[in-house]
């Protein structure tokens, strides 16, 4: 049963709301006693606890909106991003990739044609997509780096009318402070960092002052760890967090990427795909982007354009693992896998 301290009556407050904590028995050998009772148990992991929101109408900045603590995963939490409301652990959102590059490495990169982008990214929308990310600068290996004018140049435009027509949150995939600007000023309401504030760390408070999602993912330049592979993202992804809650993000609003494909080899990837449910210990909700990468074309032996099968495998399996976002290129295929793995989840 639920440990009882002092004389503290069992409804309790979250936040300014009043709750009432129902006990059930997590094995049928237990039993579930209310006051006062000499036998307890102190780990709420084995108990099941129903929340009853009481007085006035339902409003979603008012619903219960706090991660669990570090140690656990970040269940059933519900957090509004771009007008759209999202409830981390009730199911697996699909964030549909649109590069405005002429060199991305998945080979779907649209350069500067902007209305074939704005296109691409409707029709994402309509194939499933729960949120766009938007990039205008390739991070594959080798690339060639952008002036900030130019990042601006590609992005903005398509920014402003996926946020206007699209219906669901847009994402900036940048770490320039400048270009983050540009794109929150034309509607973008999640910042994608992929060098997890380390670069630019005052994204942060920029998310921070207008309400948007924060991306924090781990990346590094080169492939060596001073020790567990595991253990070095985990850090540098809590103190990532860390800096983006100092700044005001709210905590379920900041999501952590392992960075798949980034400051890591082929088979440094695999160890962290199979180790996924670890990040649960770092309590913020996980994105990840194994789209077509270059680990899945090692190990077929097969192009960027035909990875889709090894790219669905390696999708199910993240969702399976308490993923809470995959970012894909393939969106409706990639809709329809997450769906059965979300039933078997």
């Amino acid at each position: 049963m639920l440990q009882r301290h002092g004389n503290r009556p069992r409804r309790q407050r979250v936040g300014h709301e009043e709750m009432t904590v129902f006990a059930q028995a997590a094995d049928r050998e237990e039993q579930v006693a209310w006051l006062d009772a000499s036998g307890v148990v102190s780990d709420a992991g084995h108990l099941r606890v129903s929340i009853a929101l009481e007085a006035g109408a339902w409003n979603a900045s008012r619903e219960i909106s706090e991660l669990h603590p570090e140690g656990q995963h970040n269940r059933a939490v519900i957090t509004d991003i771009g007008g759209r409301r999202f409830e981390w652990g009730s199911r697996t959102y699909v964030m549909g990739i649109v590069n405005v590059t002429p060199d991305s490495f998945s080979g779907d990169g649209l350069g500067s044609d902007q209305q074939a982008a704005i296109t691409q990214g409707l029709r994402m929308v309509g194939e499933g997509a729960d949120m766009l990310d938007v990039g205008g600068e390739s991070t594959r290996p080798g690339h060639l780096p952008i002036t900030t004018a130019e990042e601006i140049a590609r992005t903005e435009a398509v920014v402003r009318h996926l946020a206007r027509e699209s219906g669901v949150p847009v994402s900036i995939d940048t770490y320039k402070l400048e270009v983050a600007e540009a794109a929150v000023a034309a509607g973008a309401t999640i910042l994608n960092d992929i060098w997890g504030l380390t670069r630019s760390p005052l994204l942060a408070q920029l998310a921070a002052r207008h309400g948007c999602a924060l991306v924090l993912m781990h990346n590094q330049d080169g492939t060596d760890y001073d020790g567990d592979i595991m253990t070095e993202i985990k850090r540098f992804l809590q103190e990532s967090a860390r800096r983006a809650e100092e700044a005001g993000v709210p905590r379920e609003r900041v999501l952590i990427d392992p960075g798949i494909g980034f400051g890591k080899t082929a088979e440094q990837n695999w160890i962290v795909m199979r180790r996924l449910d670890e990040l649960r210990e770092v309590g913020r909700p996980v994105l990840i982007g194994t789209s077509r990468k270059s680990f899945i074309g090692k190990l077929l032996d097969l192009p960027v354009i035909e990875r889709l099968e090894g790219t669905a495998a390696t999708v199910a399996a993240s969702v399976l693992r308490g993923v809470d976002v995959v970012r894909v290129h393939d969106v409706l295929a990639m809709t329809r896998v997450v769906r059965v793995a979300d039933h078997m989840r």
